[in-house]
């Protein structure tokens, strides 16, 4: 198929203009920016070479020229996106930071609720993911620890972010496909957990429940998640 690889390569060592002839119509930009958008109004499954196309007004044929496969049009996509998050100057409190780190990256895929999906060491070397990485290293100097190490922590606070906004998500689009409010629905199932529970079947369940009563604050469970993925790695004293 035109402009496909011979060979594996990275998009990023292809270059994107050649040396000579006339200025392509359209920049990887142009393109990442045209995937954003559909995948924000349709998800993932919106994305494909050919509605891309179609949003550029281009031929899809003509895309391959400059996305030679679907795999390097979502490292465009995730390396995009990547660019939206905000990078300080570290406070030299590196958990603080990486809190922040993570709230950050969670409100990034609410933003683009497809990204978990591609939340891959697959797409981890894209220009934007590289400054990213380096950030978050940054933020993590006063850590004394090696540097696998602080890679390590990286990549946990990361998949803790993902899986929380993956079950938010996937909570919400339940919701959304429920013939009656969430409200029902919660009361229903609670009611049914109560006759379990009653049936002295559970004990430890019971106490649990009765013990924590009271709604659950989710973001509370968000924080706390995070705190104890970098407490896990702080020097013992």
């Amino acid at each position: 198929m035109a402009g496909r690889p011979a060979r594996p390569e990275v998009i990023w060592s292809r270059p994107e203009r050649a040396g000579r002839g006339p200025r392509p119509a359209y920049t990887r930009a142009d393109i990442a920016a045209a995937a954003v958008r559909l995948a924000d109004a349709g998800g993932l499954d919106a994305v494909s070479m050919r509605h891309v196309a179609a949003e550029l007004g281009c031929g899809t044929m003509s895309l391959y020229n400059y996305v030679p496969r679907k795999e390097d049009l979502y490292e465009l996509m995730v390396d995009a996106v990547s660019g939206e998050h905000e990078l300080w100057e570290p406070s030299g409190d590196w958990r603080a930071d990486m809190l922040r780190v993570g709230h950050q990256s969670r409100d990034l895929m609410r933003r683009h609720t497809w990204l978990p999906r591609l939340m891959s060491g697959v797409y981890g070397f894209s220009p934007n993911v590289l400054r990213y990485l380096e950030h978050c290293l940054g933020c993590l100097d006063p850590l004394e620890a090696s540097y696998g190490t602080k890679m390590e922590l990286i990549a946990m606070v990361n998949a803790v972010v993902t899986m929380y906004v993956s079950n938010e998500l996937a909570v919400a689009e339940r919701t959304r496909s429920l013939p009656w409010s969430e409200e029902q629905e919660t009361a229903v199932r609670i009611a049914y957990l109560g006759s379990q529970i009653a049936t002295g079947a559970y004990p430890r369940l019971a106490a649990s429940f009765t013990q924590d009563a009271g709604p659950i604050d989710l973001e509370a469970v968000f924080e706390r998640a995070l705190g104890r993925v970098l407490d896990g790695f702080a020097p013992r004293g």
